[in-house]
This record gives structure tokens, sequence and C-alpha cells, in this order.
């Protein structure tokens, strides 16, 4: 029976295994970070979209970027001593040099993912303390990652993050695998276990694997720790709080949503996603939303000739509030807020249920022994 104990990274340990997903465009930034890292769990700044956020700081997009990152990083220290990590899509144009940023500015952890980050810990600086944790969707993802990560720079990951088909935002499966059970992150979690086990053992290092995707309440967090995670990555949830950096609207669409108004979307990233449908994904329908230009080069994928719209300028309208114009990334279960909370109130929550489905657990072992005695 699983104990909601620790989570280790390395030599950083969160009083909570609970990590909050990084969401672009500035859902999370330094002030849901900072809020989550208060409370025990790892608080993740996202660096999509930094240009847009800050584009009256520095002459170009990119050069915002990196201005943004380094500003969101010092708030968010000056706000908290706890863990405070950063998310990095490998689909960025700028991978490279956010993740130079990063670690630059001391951000505790990277998380990297839209792609395999093979290359990561080639950025590692003397002296470096930043953690580098790879976002995967398979066991075969984590076991190539861990051998390239050894066999070039003598690193493993410090903890791997597995990523289900219920996650929102970007999706690492084909649209025909997100409805497939044989890519539930039920199956994907003992795989990924299983797989990174190998390497715990023959170096000696533990390398704890989260649970990401859906996961929602305090019994989800016990069914997939109970099926091995030491962890999990919260993302949809922590939108509809208080601390949460975007604008009221955007949480408001969470709260108002129905189980229905949750869809697979085929993002110019070039990889389906899931979003909250809105009039804007209606206009992306019929073919009124094509960019004339591109004036960002943001994404590695992206062809403003060939994309439906431009992903950062939707992505950023939405977070300001602007949802006719932009439209929100969502779990499968971003539909169940109620209205906005603290995160603390999520947090103890979350904590309350997961004692909650622990002692049931306790309870149905206990009973099943009894009626194994009588018989």
């Amino acid at each position: 029976m699983c104990k909601m104990n620790n989570l280790k990274i390395g030599n950083l340990t969160a009083r909570i295994p609970i990590i909050q997903g990084g969401m672009g465009v500035g859902i999370s930034l330094n002030g849901l970070a900072s809020a989550v890292a208060n409370e025990g769990g790892v608080g993740v700044i996202s660096c999509a979209g930094l240009g847009l956020i800050y584009r009256n700081t520095a002459k170009d997009y990119m050069e915002a970027c990196i201005c943004g990152l380094k500003e969101e990083i010092k708030k968010a220290k000056e706000k908290t001593s706890g863990i405070i990590g950063v998310n990095i899509m490998m689909a960025l144009t700028n991978f490279n040099e956010m993740v130079k940023t990063a670690i630059a500015e001391k951000a505790d952890v990277i998380f990297a993912g839209a792609g395999l980050p093979l290359d990561l810990p080639k950025f590692r600086t003397e002296g470096c303390t930043t953690k580098l944790v790879p976002i995967v969707s398979s066991a075969r993802a984590a076991k190539i990652i861990c051998e390239k990560w050894k066999t070039l720079y003598d690193y493993l990951p410090d903890l791997i993050v597995v990523e289900g088909p219920k996650a929102g935002g970007h999706l690492g499966f084909k649209s025909e695998q997100i409805s497939d059970p044989n890519f539930s992150l039920e199956k994907l979690i003992p795989e990924v276990v299983k797989e990174v086990s190998y390497f715990e053992d023959k170096y000696n290092q533990e390398i704890p694997v989260v649970a990401a995707g859906g996961i929602y309440t305090g019994e989800d967090m016990y069914k997939f720790m109970e099926l091995g995670a030491k962890g999990v990555q919260i993302a949809s949830r922590f939108v509809t709080t208080h601390e949460c950096d975007a604008d009221d609207k955007f949480k408001q669409s969470y709260v108002n949503a129905k189980e229905n108004d949750v869809e697979i979307i085929q993002s110019p990233v070039g990889m389906p996603g899931r979003a909250l449908s809105n009039v804007f994904l209606d206009k992306v329908k019929l073919g009124l939303t094509r960019p004339k230009s591109c004036p960002y080069d943001c994404l590695r994928t992206c062809d403003y000739k060939k994309v439906p719209y431009c992903i950062i300028v939707a992505l950023y309208n939405a977070y300001k509030g602007n949802l006719d114009k932009g439209y929100a990334f969502a779990g499968s279960n971003a539909y169940l807020a109620p209205r906005i909370f603290s995160v603390k109130e999520v947090v103890d929550d979350l904590k309350t249920n997961f004692e909650k489905a622990h002692k049931q657990a306790i309870e149905k072992l206990k009973n099943k022994l009894s009626f194994d005695k009588q018989k």
C-alpha cells in the first residue's frame, strides 16, 4: 500500500509528490509555480510564448524569450524557497537558448518534452545544479534516453515524467492511439517503471517515474502510485486557482466547460492536442484563421503557409482572456472544476483524498485476509 512520501529529484526533495505541469502560453508563470512550490510540490514555469508576454523588454521575439525566462525564474525564487522547474518544449526554435538560460539562472529542474531530448545533458556547465527530466510517452522512449545519456554524457535522468493520452496540450501519440487502451497511462506506468529499473540496478541510481495526463484527484494519485509511480504531474486542476497566471476569463472557461467540450485538435506543431472547444476552434475548422505571415518563427515544425492558425498568438490571446481569438488547452478532466480555488485548497484536497484512498485500500485488504481465514 503506497503512502504519500517525499519525491526525490537528485539531491532535491519535494515534501509532496506533486509536480505542477508546465502550461503555456502564460498559464504557469512565477505566480502559480511559486504557490505550488510553497505547498511542498514542484512549481513549473512554461517557456512557451514568453517572447510575446515580454515583447516590450527586447528588440525581437527571441531575445524577449530569454529576458522573460530570466525574469520569471527570478520572481519565482523571490517568492519561494521551494523547488522551481522550467518546462521547455523540444519543438521550440530557441530550445537550446532556453535550456542554457534556465541552467545559468539556476532553475532547479528542466522538464523537456514534445520530442526526445537526446542531447539535453550536453548543456550542463561546470557546477551545474539543475536537474534534467525528460517527458516521455513510452517505455521505449525512456530506454533510448537513458542509454543515450549514459553513453554520451555519463548522465542518467534525475526523474522521468510519463505523459499519457489524457493530458492537455500536445500529445505524444497518434490520433488513433489516444483512445486505445494499449496506450493508456495505466499500462504505460508499469512498463516504464520496469524499463527504468534496469538502469537503476545497473548504475545504482534511483530514477523516480512520475505519472502525468488526466490526473485530477487524490484517488487518481493513489491509483498510479500503486502502479509504481513515485509521484504525479497535475496541470489542468491548477488552472482554476487564484494563483494561476492566466486571465480570469481563461479560468472561467474551465469552470463553465462540460465533458463534451473537451476535444482532440490537430495542432500547428504537428501533433494532436486536447483543448476546450470554442468559437475560435469553430473558425479554425472553417478555415477562417490562416496566418498571413510569421513574425516570430517560434516553432521548428510550423510553416505559416500551411498551418490553419498561429498557435503562439492563439494561446497568448486565450491567456489574456480573449477567447474569441484563441483557445484553452485542457486535460481530459478539466471540466470537473466547480469553481476557482486557492492552490493550498487544491493541494489539501489532493492529500485528503489520497489518504482516504489509502485507508480504503487497507480496509479492503483486511477484509480479504479475514475472508480468506474464514475459508
